[in-house]
């Protein structure tokens, strides 16, 4: 079905003007319909002419969607998708560079999976617009081309239970990295039992190892009760290096975070874990010394790959695929702890609302979503 933008747009303006809008000059670049999901995307020249087609609490959307009977409306600002297309292109030559230098060190699982990445990220730079991740993989597993999976697990999946996670671990499987998905698991304070339902929920669906790693949170949880600093950046420092010592320990060359904004030429790292340089006294004239600290460097080194980020991925798409997964969803970030600090030191909100505003910035939250989740804070009071 062809949609007039004409014809579209008086359609919009009458609506407006019921609901009592004022009346104002709204510019599309392009209408895009796709029959078999029954959902339009609407793409605008900027976020002003966006607004105006989604009216105050979406009212304009919503009556339009009634209107012309589709299942989805999305309404989606050009100069939005010139930012994403940037960090996409940014992504792929950073992705082509890393596999390149490092083919030669990279086991064969590594390599074809980091390629199958490379290429659905060409396909959504292809897509801009109507992209969509849970009707591709639909599509691939239907057909007799699906994605070559390693032999061996080529990755861990930092698994939480949120949906950040539960997106990366997904795409992880898809892309075919055999993934391994680990939870650091510190009690209900940290991690919920709703949250352990999503992550028990989702490895079974998808058919994946899962290994909950408890560990102790006793100091942290102390000193977070201190007011004297914020606990968001210590967990995730824990979390970071309890998976990288499991890689190590098992062999795994890759760990998978759902890291929304390390987006570009931060989507694919390496780390140094585990290794502590000056326990090792060199001799500036020996090369035996100087080969066996290079070979301990090698031998410790670590790619961290942010999955979601590699793809600019926003909330929107991460939910749209994770809601075909029956997932418990939760309002806020969800951390017990962090919602006990915040009634304990109110002033601690002002670091979780500069991450919220972080992401709003980089195109990954919408104003609506950011608000949302600021006003949860509040909510609990």
């Amino acid at each position: 079905m062809v949609y007039d933008v004409n014809a579209l747009l008086n359609h919009i303006n009458r609506i407006r003007k019921e609901i009592g809008h004022e009346e104002v000059s709204i510019d599309i670049k392009e209408v895009l319909y796709d029959k078999d999901t029954n959902e339009m995307w609407i793409i605008t020249n900027d976020r002003p002419d966006k607004s105006a087609i989604i009216g105050k609490g979406g009212w304009v959307v919503g009556r339009l969607r009634e209107e012309l009977e589709i299942a989805s409306i999305h309404v989606e600002s050009y100069s939005d998708f010139l930012q994403k297309e940037y960090r996409m292109n940014l992504s792929l030559n950073k992705l082509n560079s890393f596999v390149n230098e490092n083919k030669e060190n990279l086991d064969y699982g590594s390599f074809i999976a980091l390629n199958n990445l490379i290429d659905i990220l060409k396909i959504k730079l292809d897509n801009l617009y109507s992209f969509n991740f849970y009707k591709y993989f639909k599509d691939l597993d239907e057909s007799p081309y699906g994605y070559f999976e390693a032999e061996k697990p080529a990755a861990i999946v930092a698994l939480s239970g949120g949906t950040d996670s539960s997106f990366s671990l997904i795409l992880a499987k898809k892309l075919g990295f055999n993934p391994i998905a680990i939870t650091v698991d510190p009690g209900t304070i940290v991690l919920p039992k709703q949250f352990k339902h999503n992550i028990d929920k989702l490895v079974s669906e998808l058919d994946v190892p899962h290994e909950y790693i408890p560990v102790d949170y006793a100091d942290l949880i102390e000193e977070s009760f201190t007011g004297r600093f914020h606990p968001c950046g210590r967990c995730s420092k824990i979390i970071e290096d309890t998976l990288y010592k499991y890689a190590l320990e098992n062999e795994i060359p890759i760990v998978i975070f759902g890291d929304m904004l390390a987006t570009g030429s931060q989507c694919i790292t390496e780390q140094v874990c585990n290794f502590d340089e000056n326990e090792i006294i060199i001799n500036e004239n020996s090369e035996n010394e100087q080969a066996y600290l290079d070979k301990e460097l090698e031998n410790n080194k670590i790619i961290r790959l942010n999955l979601p980020a590699s793809l600019s991925v926003s909330k929107l798409e991460n939910k749209s695929l994770t809601s075909h997964y029956n997932l418990i969803k939760f309002k806020g970030f969800g951390c017990p702890l962090l919602y006990e600090v915040h009634k304990k030191f109110p002033h601690m909100k002002r670091y979780s609302i500069q991450r919220i505003l972080r992401e709003t910035r980089s195109g990954v939250l919408e104003p609506g979503e950011a608000l949302d989740l600021i006003w949860s804070f509040y909510n609990t009071d």
